[in-house]
């Protein structure tokens, strides 16, 4: 019965928004989703009278797939493979192949694990059920209820409580995060008054949405519980408010209320229920309590899916989504989403929602549209002009710092022999190489830093490829197994330049670089060894190497 109910809130999902809110009519729900992508973003660029930046080459394309959708730059012959391909559907084979690799499954994992855990990354726990969730392709919404409510008789399951678990000692840090993370809102300046920039934020909202933690707990034992009673009380700063303190009801952003059954409990009852609770709380030896009949996260869930509430929820993930993949979301910044922040594509922001609601939070799909778009395959560099259009139009690609598990794993790949990889079609050798990179990515990435608004290279990353032996001891080794030991063996200084700059910039050298290289090689030809040593080094530490463009 579960799939029937879906198709029918599916379909009033569709009935209910075939106008877009900004007053648009919305393309038709079978279309592509790269179609409709191009047509609302080539739409907004005419009417600004800017002409894009062109598309991106077979080689850099390639690289920014291989980064955004595998995690990790593209092996030598993968990219020789693609640029040699004169198909015109390779791109689509392609990013179907990623979609459908053990790489997109590792990657994808690893990027909602910083999203949703980023204060305790690396949680084992978490991090398998993530792996697990994408392998089964776990629909969006079905995550939702895993982290927010759980199972802990489910194996699977259970560890997606870590979102809740993690925070369950903080009130805001629970509403705060699960607020900003699932639904795009942040609601923190509401805690304290009304929000001074944004009406539709109140008091009320604020407490309204904490009603929905306030009874949550973590056991001795590390399980998830709730009480079974409790109020969250404030007090209002309107100087026009003389209701003094208030006790917040159970209120969603969109201000819909879900009204708690009354329970009659005598004074032993709730004495019996808050010992119980208590040793709950502080004994390995007591016994789970009980579960309430009442859950408030449960009824949180429940609100935030239903049709006529579910925009935050939907509009959210569409839009972290966008960001990930163009640097850059609809709605900008990506908690800000709210009434005063309009999307810079209003129309294509419903109809990715409305899109995404459809078929059922497919968070795959929704990242195959994105990727085979004309918008997302714009070349980074910028000649029409001294000054960068606004990034709201999406003319040109942003360039990104890479993630640390991007950087570790890319950086593990291009120093690697790169003759010593599987062939394209040994699916089941790379599945093998791809666990053990992402093994060995653990030791490397928290030597670098996360992107943020602005990013700058970290001293501690620049001393790190500057003076640590181990930059020296596992990139730069002379062995049959790394790079530069497969560089000495190439007689041909062409032929050196010609592998490392494939290997490590997955693209071939310029003419102005084989003449300068080839200068430099020549030039210490006395320790050929040494020279070839310090290539390496100034194309893995260089900043093509650092960021996707």
């Amino acid at each position: 019965m579960q799939w029937i109910l879906r198709i029918h809130l599916a379909a009033l999902w569709l009935l209910s928004t075939v106008v877009s809110t900004s007053g648009a009519e919305l393309p038709a729900a079978d279309l592509p989703i790269e179609q409709v992508i191009d047509q609302f973003t080539q739409q907004r660029l005419e009417t600004e009278k800017v002409t894009a930046a062109p598309q991106a080459d077979d080689a850099n394309l390639l690289r920014r797939l291989m980064l955004d959708v595998a995690g990790r730059i593209p092996t030598p012959d993968e990219a020789k493979a693609y640029v040699a391909n004169s198909s015109a559907a390779k791109r689509v084979e392609l990013v179907d192949r990623l979609l459908a690799s053990p790489d997109f499954v590792w990657h994808q994992r690893n990027e909602l694990d910083r999203m949703l855990l980023p204060n305790k990354p690396n949680d084992g726990d978490f991090r398998k059920y993530l792996l697990w969730a994408v392998k089964e392709n776990r629909s969006w919404e079905a995550m939702f209820r895993d982290m927010l409510i759980g199972d802990e008789a489910d194996e699977n399951r259970k560890p997606a409580t870590t979102f809740i678990k993690s925070r369950a000692r903080d009130l805001d840090d629970m509403l705060n995060d699960t607020a900003i993370l699932f639904f795009g809102v942040n609601v923190t300046c509401a805690k304290c008054h009304d929000h001074p920039l944004t009406p539709e934020w109140k008091q009320h909202h604020y407490f309204g949405m904490a009603s929905f933690f306030s009874r949550t707990y973590v056991t001795k034992k590390n399980l998830l519980a709730e009480r079974p009673f409790g109020e969250v009380k404030f007090k209002s700063k309107r100087k026009d408010d003389t209701k003094g303190e208030q006790t917040a009801k159970f209120e969603f952003l969109t201000g819909a209320v879900i009204d708690e059954p009354a329970v009659e409990r005598s004074a032993d009852d709730i004495k019996k229920i808050e010992e119980t609770i208590k040793a709950a709380m502080q004994k390995d030896d007591a016994p789970p309590p009980e579960k309430p009949a009442f859950s408030p996260r449960e009824k949180l869930v429940e609100i935030a899916l239903r049709p006529e509430d579910n925009r935050f929820f939907a509009r959210n993930i569409v839009n972290r989504v966008w960001d990930r993949f163009f640097g850059r979301g609809l709605v900008h910044p990506v908690d800000q989403l709210h009434a005063a922040n309009a999307p810079s594509h209003p129309a294509l922001l419903d109809w990715l929602t409305r899109d995404t609601v459809a078929h059922g939070y497919d968070l795959k799909r929704l990242i195959r549209g994105i990727v085979l778009s004309q918008a997302y395959s714009r070349t980074s560099e910028w000649t029409a002009g001294a000054t960068l259009p606004d990034p709201a139009l999406f003319a040109v690609a942003k360039v990104k710092p890479l993630t640390p598990r991007q950087y570790s794993l890319s950086l593990l790949i291009a120093a690697n022999n790169p003759t010593q990889w599987p062939a394209l079609d040994q699916a089941v050798q790379w599945a093998t190489r791809r666990e053990q990179l992402e093994n060995s990515s653990n030791g490397w990435a928290g030597n670098f830093e996360m992107p943020g608004e602005s990013f700058h290279v970290a001293v501690d990353e620049a001393l790190l490829f500057s003076n640590s032996k181990r930059i020296e001891d596992e990139f730069l080794r002379d062995s049959g197994d790394r790079l530069v030991g497969h560089l000495k063996t190439l007689s041909d200084n062409q032929a050196v330049i010609e592998t490392a700059i494939q290997t490590i910039c997955s693209r071939p050298p310029r003419d102005d670089e084989r003449a300068a290289l080839d200068d430099f090689l020549q030039k210490r030809s006395a320790d050929r060894l040494s020279a070839i040593r310090q290539l390496v080094w100034v194309l893995l530490a260089g900043p093509e190497m650092r960021f996707s463009y």
